[in-house]
């Protein structure tokens, strides 16, 4: 191309005698590709376009290979540029150039290459390269990425000594020397420009609003919260459906802190038994802190501050209802067992030496806590003939919204076993196993003093709400002696069973 800027948009206008030179042309094809780039930066938001070819998606190595495998795929940089890669490519990733930890990133650059060039015999002077071709270029980098000139495909948090790079077992929460996706910006008609890392946080944010202003309105019947409730749904859907941009969302939270402020008045006058709390006082600061918020600088900050105090208001609220979220619906004695594992399954409160769950009541014998070595060696708790093995710290959510921290194992294949005691013989042991259910989807084997006493079964999963206590009940006939050896075993391919707690009961 002549390599001159454009300042205004010129077409080239051809007439009779018209005598043309190499500039004519080249201003004539930086015409169309410069209108070419302006739509996309205008009209499209940067990114990958899922749907086309394969999505640019960065996959591992079937062979356990320190390289990933980057999918063809088409994406736009901020800069307007079309970024096409034809064909499949295998980038080596050597931990050698990295100082280690470190995350690396994998992206997709577009640059241009001079071909297919010509000398004419007749007139040296007379040559050149005869094609300019639009290419992919594949880097890894230490930096985060930059969209106006780059495309992040993954990103990769590299541990010294590793050996392989790896799917990642939870893709919402990928570990060290697995592939992360979370990150990656999805192109579209004109909507969302918020970075991925943003677009998280809202999500994250959205999650958080639905559970506490459904509280409100639906338990609660603070009238108010409905309207607040709805436009944070709004907003979610919007948001995933990429249709948001700053400017837009920005707009957005102004007019929820309104709505807030209105709920606010509304408790104020209406529900003095919550507006003396302290904890509605928080709430209450952060919403006129957000409120008061100056917008003449920054759009992004003021859109981060505006997160990060709706986020403080919403868990200020969770603290003044939260004995309530945990409390459990109680009803006559002699409900189904069904109902009151279900009850079970989504607790959230502690698990006590007496627990009384929809009207049963049941009596602590025993408590296995994973990684606490004593407590494990007092067990006599081992996993053996494992195909893969590893320890985990989890900070989760339950359905109610409460977060709970705990550490656990984790194990693909083979066995565990261990030992509990306390028990009164021929009476049901009710095992309750507190795991993180985005690795649902499995079944386990289960025996009892080397008696097989039926099949533990974990349907489906939740990748938002991800803490479950799964209950197992031991029928009383296998109950024979005080002590009891329990096995278990994985029977599902390829899922691996997590535990991080598992408690023992008896009916009281």
């Amino acid at each position: 191309m002549s390599g001159k800027k454009l300042t205004e948009f010129k077409r080239i206008n051809f007439f009779r005698g018209f005598m043309t030179t190499e500039d004519d042309w080249n201003d004539a094809e930086q015409y169309h590709v410069e209108k070419r780039k302006l739509h996309n930066r205008i009209m499209h938001t940067p990114g990958v376009v899922p749907h086309y070819q394969g999505g640019f998606r960065v996959s591992a190595r079937g062979k356990g290979e320190l390289s990933v495998e980057i999918a063809p795929g088409y994406s736009v940089d901020g800069q307007g540029n079309d970024i096409i890669l034809p064909e499949a490519e295998i980038k080596p990733i050597n931990p050698g150039d990295f100082k280690l930890p470190n995350t690396i990133y994998v992206v997709a650059k577009y640059i241009e290459e001079f071909t297919d060039f010509i000398a004419y015999k007749e007139n040296l002077e007379y040559k050149g390269h005869r094609r300019i071709a639009e290419r992919c270029r594949i880097d890894v980098e230490v930096t985060e990425p930059d969209i106006y000139k780059e495309i992040e495909l993954c990103r990769i948090y590299l541990e010294p000594g590793v050996r392989r790079i790896t799917e990642p077992r939870d893709p919402m929460n990928p570990r060290a020397n697995e592939i992360d996706r979370r990150f990656v910006p999805i192109a579209g008609p004109f909507g969302s420009n918020l970075s991925p890392k943003m677009t998280l946080e809202i999500l994250e944010l959205m999650s958080l609003a639905r559970i506490t202003y459904g509280y409100l309105f639906h338990d609660l019947r603070i009238l108010t919260a409905s309207a607040i409730l709805n436009s944070f749904l709004t907003l979610d859907m919007m948001t995933r459906a990429n249709m948001l941009a700053l400017s837009h969302t920005v707009e957005s939270m102004s007019l929820l802190m309104e709505l807030e402020w209105q709920m606010v008045q509304d408790i104020d006058a209406n529900h003095p038994q919550f507006a003396s709390r302290k904890e509605f006082a928080a709430y209450k600061k952060n919403i006129e802190i957000a409120r008061g918020m100056s917008r003449d600088g920054s759009t992004l900050d003021y859109l981060i501050n505006c997160v990060g105090y709706q986020s403080k208001s919403c868990e200020a609220l969770q603290e003044l209802f939260s004995h309530k979220l945990e409390s459990v619906p109680q009803i006559d004695s002699g409900a189904p067992m069904d109902k009151v594992f279900e009850s079970i399954k989504v607790r959230s409160g502690k698990f006590t030496k007496s627990l009384a769950v929809d009207g049963q009541k049941f009596k602590l014998i025993d408590l296995v806590d994973l990684i606490d070595n004593k407590n494990e060696e007092d067990h006599k708790f081992k996993i053996s003939q494992e195909r893969d093995r590893y320890r985990t710290r989890q900070k989760l959510k339950y359905p109610d919204g409460n977060t709970v921290e705990d550490v656990g194992v984790a194990y693909e294949g083979g066995y565990a076993e261990w030992e509990i005691t306390g028990c009164t013989p021929k009476k049901d042991v009710i095992m309750i196993t507190r795991m993180d259910y985005v690795h649902g989807e499995y079944e386990t084997e289960m025996y009892v003093n080397g008696k097989k006493v039926g099949n533990s079964v974990c349907p489906g999963n939740d990748r938002r709400f991800r803490w479950r206590n799964w209950p197992f009940v031991i029928p009383g006939e296998y109950v024979d002696e005080p002590t009891l050896k329990i096995k278990q075993v994985p029977i599902t391919a390829g899922r691996d069973v997590n535990m991080f707690k598992i408690w023992f009961y008896h009916p009281a």
